[in-house]
């Protein structure tokens, strides 16, 4: 069920959703937290579409904050929207469209909806703040995501994040780059168990995960590594890893869409599912855990410096 309310107020959009609550039997229990999504106008559907997917396994209630890029001449206003049922997922979706000097006071907008006593996740979608932690939404928010992928230059927004980075920020860089971290964990958990002592990292040169990658595998094997970025088979993102040992070198490599090559010294050589990761599938890992990720932390602060400065020897 879809409920427009244009023109309105928050004080009206909070009374509609009790009126659906108590004549639809729509209600918020179960809710587990409450999702901001702040994005601008006309790019709010693909917003919404994964957080619905996303809700099946995280029930919540969704605010979506979308105002014009760059300001509004226009009169202040706001067109509300609320959706519930097969429109939703299993959340409730409340779009609030803010126009003028309305959209100035984005924390004032959600405060009155947010879900009581419920954790408060922000997620940008598109271009986010300068210092996400000290904007008007991050102040209110445990968790705080965006989206590298989506700046003007998007490694320079990893390099800008580790001056600014605050405990609760995460980066949808760094969720893509679960499915990799797994697969070189778990090669190098086998024998022979021999110390990695060279590291090659090759991606788009617009991949910031390329260079989380680079940098996790810096600060966890605390070896060279290179970041290479090349053209490759044409694809964005990481194109391929290679660690080498003293009994010879792993290469991961991602040749063709979704399936990656292993070859290991000694070994057949093996194709595994590597999928690149959807929007759905980066929001929904990002809400299972509310807490900070020290990981993605020390990997930003210290693993993206450590790249720069040469490898001390013992």
């Amino acid at each position: 069920m879809i409920v427009d309310l244009p023109a309105s107020t928050i004080s009206r959009v909070q009374k509609t959703l009790v009126t659906i609550r108590e004549e639809g039997g729509v209600v918020a229990l179960g809710r587990v937290l409450t999702l901001i999504i702040s994005t601008s106008h006309g790019e709010e559907e693909e917003a919404i579409e994964a957080a619905n997917d996303a809700s099946r396994e995280h029930p919540m209630r969704v605010i979506v904050v979308s105002t014009a890029p760059g300001g509004d001449a226009e009169e202040p206003r706001l067109d509300a929207q609320i959706r519930v049922g097969g429109d939703a997922g299993a959340s409730e979706v409340i779009l609030l469209r803010a126009y003028g000097d309305t959209a100035s006071d984005e924390e004032g907008l959600v405060t009155g909806l947010l879900l009581p006593d419920a954790p408060v996740v922000v997620w940008w979608p598109g271009r986010a703040p300068e210092i996400v932690a000290e904007s008007p939404l991050g102040r209110i928010a445990q968790r705080r995501i965006t989206d590298a992928a989506s700046q003007p230059n998007p490694r320079q927004s990893i390099v800008d994040l580790a001056e600014t980075y605050q405990p609760g920020d995460t980066d949808f860089a760094w969720t893509r780059l679960t499915l990799w971290r797994t697969q070189l964990a778990a090669v190098l958990d086998q024998p022979p168990y021999e110390p990695v002592t060279e590291v090659r990292v090759d991606g788009a040169p617009d991949s910031p995960s390329t260079l989380l990658l680079a940098a996790w595998l810096r600060l966890q094997l605390q070896v060279p590594v290179v970041n290479e970025l090349t053209r490759g088979n044409g694809s964005s993102g990481i194109h391929g890893v290679r660690l080498v040992r003293a009994s010879g070198a792993i290469v991961l490599e991602r040749a063709v869409v979704d399936v990656a090559t292993l070859t290991q010294p000694d070994q057949p050589t093996h194709d595994l599912s590597l999928p690149r990761r959807s929007l759905r599938d980066c929001l929904a890992e990002e809400l299972r855990r509310l807490d900070p990720d020290d990981l993605f932390g020390d990997v930003v602060k210290q693993g993206v410096r450590q790249l720069a400065e040469p490898v001390e020897s013992n």
